[in-house]
């Protein structure tokens, strides 16, 4: 009879071995294309992603708390990285990289710590609204960083995708590349309609670079995209960031903490966030529960050790999680064949992956960017109510208008009106109905929540002017929250009294009643 400790061993890694290793294998093929790109989008050379989509989902089938999850090098992240990654290239050759490998550890640390405070807990009070409109700010974010390559370039003439700047102004080439894109968005999605053994992602990358390669079109490629290491040669190997400015490294004092510390923090949250999400994706298809703050924990350290071999941090990916649950990949052993496979991939097809045309990869992560938008609430945006509408386009908008553009800001901001909006709208359900009993005894019944939002409301509800001999204030159907809510039934009590009424507060709750025997300073009966 097995040990609860070989089931439980079996149940997370040798359920199902042979569709686990398959799926992971179909996902590595559709991890690689992206994790060149953004490793573009972030501007450092591919293998800095590649490294980190290998060692990330390594670590992560090890440590987290989602089996059957992909982690990867992803777009979210990488968006985040752009500015510190020019930043750090302006002060130094090289500096860019040492940066973002230092901001990947502080990341790690700040996950593994929002693990232990249960930040996955608060994550439950991020709304739709916000959520959405960070899904289409990133669309829009990683769409914006393809039309470089695109000829289309909104930065008078900066690119991170390469340093080969030339290459790509050529206006001869853009047609060639409009019309390889076309293409390349033809396959992807109209390949699923007929077969979906093959990613049709992947099939869009071989025709397009069999295309190139057989017409030889001279146009950008990986090689290209590479700022002087291009793609993996072999294993990755042990690297610190710091250490002195000539040899590329940067200092260990609080100036490189300074400087790394925004990104890092904004990485670890945005992170967490599209994290949680496809959590909560997959333990709906798969009707599971999984433990958020273990997957954080992962997650931080998952981007410690990615960092420390020179790969780039990341979070999960919500297309390869999916891929890979549809595909069979159930325990921890997808998650880790997903990994393995990747690199021993690139390192037998390098030769291969550098004809790559960037045309095939900015189709690819044009497809990205589509997927990842909210295009369900778009459409329905006219049935969405005003408010959630509102806080879509407040962290959209943030989003968007802040430089460099920051995820982690429009989301707060988006979380900010959504509690203004909502405060407003519980103010307004507090109620209070004025029963005239005799000419002498008015009784005032409230009806709600009475807190520092409410207050004005509450107050409007009784008028003062008025001083029957006696006053009775019922608060059975309502209660108070806070200090504001007490001050403002004691400022009634005393208004009502220096009238010549008799006030009496009938019905408070005991949490209500104590609060207020605690803050109120009316020797009022209370019944």
């Amino acid at each position: 009879m097995l040990s609860k400790t070989n089931s439980g061993f079996i149940k997370q890694w040798l359920s199902s071995p042979r569709q686990d290793i398959l799926s992971g294998l179909v996902v590595a093929f559709a991890m690689i294309p992206e994790a060149i790109a953004f490793s573009g989008i972030a501007g450092v050379d591919p293998q800095v992603g590649l490294y980190g989509a290998f060692c990330l989902s390594v670590t992560i089938a090890l440590v987290g708390g989602r089996m059957g999850m992909i982690t990867s090098a992803t777009g979210s992240t990488a968006l985040l990285m752009t500015g510190l990654v020019v930043t750090g290239n302006a002060k130094g050759d090289g500096l860019g990289l040492s940066y973002l490998i230092a901001a990947g550890l502080l990341t790690g640390i700040f996950q593994i710590l929002w693990g232990y405070l249960r930040l996955a807990y608060q994550m439950r009070f991020v709304p739709t609204g916000v959520l959405s409109g960070f899904v289409n700010a990133l669309a829009l974010l990683i769409f914006q960083a393809q039309l470089p390559q695109m000829g289309i370039n909104l930065h008078h003439g900066e690119s991170n995708f390469t340093n080969h700047k030339e290459q790509i102004l050529e206006g001869i080439q853009y047609p060639i590349v409009w019309i390889l894109i076309i293409l390349g968005l033809l396959i992807i999605y109209g390949l699923p309609k007929l077969s979906r053994i093959i990613p049709s992602q992947l099939v869009a990358i071989i025709v397009i670079t069999a295309i190139s390669i057989g017409l030889k079109i001279d146009i950008p490629t990986v090689k290209d995209l590479s700022l002087g290491g291009g793609l993996p040669e072999g294993l990755p190997s042990f690297y610190l960031p710091f250490g002195s400015i000539e040899n590329g490294k940067v200092p260990f004092n609080l100036e490189t903490f300074g400087i790394i510390l925004p990104t890092a923090l904004a990485i670890s949250l945005v992170g967490l966030m599209e994290t949680f999400l496809t959590q909560d994706i997959l333990d709906d298809i798969t009707d599971t529960n999984s433990n958020k703050n273990l997957e954080a924990r992962g997650q931080g350290i998952a981007n410690i050790i990615s960092s420390l071999f020179g790969g780039m941090a990341g979070c999960a990916l919500v297309g390869q999680s999916v891929m890979n649950t549809e595909n069979g990949g159930k325990t921890r052993l997808s998650t880790f064949s997903s990994g393995i496979s990747l690199l021993i991939i690139v390192l037998l097809c390098r030769q291969w992956l550098e004809q790559i045309p960037m045309a095939a990869l900015v189709s690819v992560m044009i497809s990205i960017a589509i997927s990842t938008a909210d295009i369900n609430g778009l459409k329905n945006i006219n049935k969405i109510p005003r408010s959630d509408t509102a806080v879509m386009l407040m962290t959209f908008s943030v989003t968007m208008l802040t430089t460099p553009h920051n995820l982690a800001l429009g989301v707060i901001a988006g979380v900010a009106l959504a509690g203004i909006l909502f405060s407003r709208k519980v103010a307004k359900v507090i109620k209070v109905e004025a029963i005239n009993i005799t000419n002498n005894e008015i009784i005032y019944k409230v009806t709600g929540q009475l807190f520092f939002v409410s207050k004005v409301y509450f107050l409007q509800g009784f008028d003062t002017h008025k001083h029957p001999l006696q006053i009775k204030i019922d608060m059975s159907k309502a209660h108070i929250w806070d200090q504001s809510g007490v001050a403002a039934l004691d400022q009634i009590i005393r208004k009502l009294s220096l009238g010549g009424s008799e006030v009496e507060v009938i019905g408070l709750n005991k949490e209500s009643l104590d609060l207020f025997d605690r803050l109120g300073g009316q020797e009022s009966s209370h019944g």
